[in-house]
This record gives structure tokens, sequence and C-alpha cells, in this order.
């Protein structure tokens, strides 16, 4: 029996009576308690961006749940929970959340593995309620401040054996995405013979087949990242990286701007402003979309290195993709019409992604309208997910690309997501309800988006709804600015980047052999 919970119940008697934690095959948790004193018929361990529900049994006396600590996320493989803290709720037949409490004998805190650290105990917000945190599989000898200390003093005065492989990071390591992972495929199968490490932050993080996970923060990361001979990021590398000798970076970006970044950005203090011009001196090569984004990288990151406009290896899967495949993963149903809510981050809410409301909107449409909201990634660990009937909340998918293969329009408002959806050809629609604030406060902009948006900007929902409704009137009256941006944006996005990029590593020597 499995089912989920509601939210906001009041709190009655606790009425768990023991813990067990079992590891001998796959992690499981197991809670007890007297059906005397109350039973739940429902149960699900909840965490900010993902839910477990529980596996209920009934003895004569007694009841128990248990809920697995390795999941299935979008059909994917067995993987252990994203880190943080699950609180457990247990409803009772009136459907009353109830106190579960804290049993005196609670299992010890464990190393599982290259799966997690994990302990029980009480949550952090309400003392009363059983909470399983998990935090990466960090040994004794790598775990706390002083560990990381001294591993990275290692690190950084090691004269490490060069290592022929490519070492992978995106996004922080909170996914195996973007461009980074357009360029794993085509070395995968371009050059098989070469050995793939992706930095991740937990063992949550599906990484490539054949590629190897190495857990940011471990010795085997500072050992990699410290001996690989090719760092392909798209993001910054931080400050504990030191460059070696041997190796080379290839910066890839994670889109075109729009919205101003880095040196360019309105009041950059002197601190900031010298932490960039240093990250930017780490790279061998950055990664162009298009001449837009060579000329505004270079700028934004005083990079004196080369520039590669290849297009975008993150977009070749948008050439012949299987969107069936996808949108079976997603559970998406063949009779309804997918619209992809992609906003981008705002600096002052960072933790605010549903500027849209993304229910009510998906609601006026009417039936047979799905609406997947997809965050960003700095909102992906402070965000929680919005949960509707007709609303799926991607924000932890895998994979941003997948996902305009499903949709059948996008909603954005100043996200680089509008340079890489154009290239399936499909409708784009700008929801900006704080346009002026952003444009005249918040970020700026490198170009006026009104005067060059291959799709209607708008202010209002209720517009938005009719524009939505009439698309083939909307792909008629923008078709003349869709093939002027596409000639501008998209001029080498061909299914080809990765391939391209991967063939002049090695034309250059800088691809391990």
């Amino acid at each position: 029996m499995t089912s989920t919970l509601p939210v906001g119940a009041t709190l009655p008697d606790a009425i768990i009576d023991s813990v067990t934690l079992t590891t001998t095959t796959e992690p499981i948790v197991t809670v007890t308690g007297l059906r005397s004193t109350g039973e739940p018929v429902a149960a699900t361990l909840r965490g900010p961006r993902f839910e477990v529900p529980g596996e209920i049994e009934l003895t004569p006396e007694r009841w128990s749940v248990t809920f697995p600590l390795l999941v299935s996320r979008w059909h994917g493989p067995l993987l252990p929970l994203p880190s943080g803290q699950y609180v457990l709720d247990l409803a009772t037949a009136d459907a009353a959340i109830v106190s579960t409490g804290i049993p005196a004998e609670l299992p010890e805190p464990q190393l599982l593995d290259e799966l997690f650290r994990i302990s029980i105990g009480a949550a952090d917000a309400a003392p009363a309620r059983l909470a399983i945190t998990l935090a990466p599989p960090l040994t004794d000898n790598e775990l706390g401040p002083a560990r990381q200390a001294a591993l990275e003093a290692v690190y950084r005065s090691a004269k490490p054996t060069p290592l022929d492989a490519v070492f992978f990071e995106s996004f922080y390591g909170q996914n195996a995405s973007c461009n980074p992972r357009g360029i794993d495929r085509a070395i995968a199968e371009l050059r098989p013979q070469t050995a793939r490490y992706w930095s991740t932050v937990d063992a949550s993080v599906e990484v490539p087949e054949g590629a190897t996970r190495i857990i940011e923060g471990s010795e085997e990361w500072w050992r990699v990242r410290a001996s690989a001979r090719l760092l392909v990021v798209n993001d910054w590398l931080r400050k504990r990286y030191r460059k070696r000798e041997h190796q080379r970076v290839l910066q890839t970006w994670h889109g075109t701007p729009l919205k101003k970044i880095a040196l360019s950005r309105p009041n950059v203090g002197l601190r900031t402003a010298i932490a960039t011009v240093l990250e930017g001196a780490r790279w061998n090569i950055l990664l162009a979309q298009n001449p837009h984004s060579a000329s505004i990288l270079r700028r934004a990151y005083a990079f004196t290195g080369r520039i590669w406009q290849e297009g975008y290896p993150r977009d070749d899967v948008l050439q012949g993709g299987d969107a069936a495949a996808v949108r079976a993963r997603l559970g998406i149903p063949n009779d309804v019409t997918v619209l992809l809510y992609a906003p981008t981050w705002r600096d002052d809410r960072p933790e605010h992604i549903d500027h849209l409301d993304v229910a009510a909107f998906t609601d006026a449409l009417g039936p047979g309208y799905l609406t997947l909201i997809r965050g960003h990634s700095r909102t992906l660990r402070p965000g929680r997910d919005v949960r509707a009937s007709n609303v799926l909340d991607v924000t932890g998918y895998p994979d941003v690309s997948d996902l305009f293969l499903v949709a059948d329009a996008l909603i954005t408002d100043y996200s680089s997501v509008m340079f890489d959806f154009s290239v399936t050809g499909k409708p784009v629609y700008f929801f900006a309800p704080d346009l002026e604030h952003y444009r005249e406060q918040l970020r700026g902009f490198y170009f006026d988006l009104d005067e060059v948006a291959l799709g209607p900007v708008v202010q209002d929902p209720d517009t938005l709804v009719q524009l939505v409704r009439d698309s083939d009137a909307v792909q008629e009256q923008y078709a003349g600015r869709y093939a002027a941006w596409l000639e501008r944006f998209n001029p080498r996005d061909d299914g080809e980047s990765a391939n391209r990029v991967v063939r002049r590593l090695e034309a250059e020597g800088i691809l391990p052999s």
C-alpha cells in the first residue's frame, strides 16, 4: 500500500516505537509501532525536491512502514536520494498527519560506501518529527573543513603524474548535463578508449554510461582534478583549482547571454572583478554558440585565450532526438499539449521560480495542456517543487535538452534557454512581468528584447493564455524574426557541434590518447 499525504494538518500523539536501518542489500529504513496506539494509512518521506512513499504492512498487533533509500527518478537507474533532510509524514484514517515521535534508540549514523552518509533523528524544523538526513559519501578522512583543508593542501603542493583522462563538471556537479554532456557523448562515440570522470555533489547524480563518478571533496576527486589532462566545465572552476602544465581547460559556458554577466553587470565590486579576471585566466579555450556570445564572453571575463565558435553540443540532440522516449520517461500522455516554462533566476529572490503561477495559468488554458516548470540550476537546492495536477516540476530532471524535445512551445523570460529552444523551430513566448525592474535595476540586457524577440513579450498571464491558444497565428506573425534569430544566434547548431569540438581537440593534441 502506498499513497501521498495532505499537507498542513495538525499533530496528534506520537505513534512510532522503533526505527531500523537495513543495509544488507539495497538500503531501507523501517519504522514500526503498535496498532493500539494508532496506525498509519499513508506514509511519505518528504524532501524539498523529492518524496518517497512508504510501503505499509500490518500484522494483528503491529504496523510497519518501509522506505527505500535507492530510488528510480524519471524511470532512470536506482540511485541514492539527493542529499538533504527527509521528514517522515504519517497519516491516520482521519487524514491527520501525526507527530511521529523520536524513539529512545535509533540507528547509529553510518557511511554506506559510494552511496551516502545517513543519520536518523529529530527534524531540524520540527523536533517531534522523525527525519532521515543524507549527505555525500565522504569517508572520515575526507569529511569536514579540517580534512578538506588538508586534502587541498596536498592537492596544491602535489606534482601528479598526468592522467590520460577527461574531467567533466556541469553546474558545480549538481547534474551531468549541458555542453559537457554533449562533448562526453561525442568522446564516448569517437574515442571510446578515453577515460571520462564526472564530478558530482553526491551519488544521486546520474552520470553517462561508461563514465566514472567522483564525489566532490573525495580523495579521488582531488587526485583526478589535479592529474587529468583535459577539464571540460560549463561554469567557474572556483578558487580551489590550481592549474598544472599538463592540463588544458575547455570552458563551454552554459548559454548565450541576454542578461549581463560577470564584469558587465552593474555595480561590480573590486573583489568580484578580480575574481572574475582570475577565473577567465584559468581557461585555455572558450566555446561560444555564436559570434554574439564570443564577443560578450571575451569582454565579460577579460578572456585573452582562444574562442571556438562551433555551436552548442548540448543542442545536438535536438536534431533527431527521441522525443517519444523522453515523453515516456516523464510519463506524459500522447494527447496533451506540453508547454515548458523555464524562467531564469532572480538575484534578489534565488529560491523563487514560479513567477507565472503555472497551475492557474494551465487551468485557464483548459483541458489538454500540461506545463513543465524548469527552474534555473541556482534554484535547484534552495527551491521546492511546484505540485499541481496539470503541472510537472522538472527542475530536478537531469538534462533540459530532453525537455526541449517534448515541449510543443517554450515560455521563458530572460533565460538563455531561448537561444537553444529556437533550434527546434517551435513557438517561444516571453512572460516578463518584471521586465523594467530586471532590465533597469537588477541585471540589464545586451540587446533590446522587445526589438529582437522571436515571439511575443507579455506581462499579463491572460494575454499569454490567448497567445498560446493561437500558436499558429503567433508562428506566422513572428516567422521573419524567427529566421533572423536563427541566422544570428544558431548558425552552427546543426547537430554536429560536439563532433567538431572533439575533432579539434584531437587535431591539437589536447584530447588524451
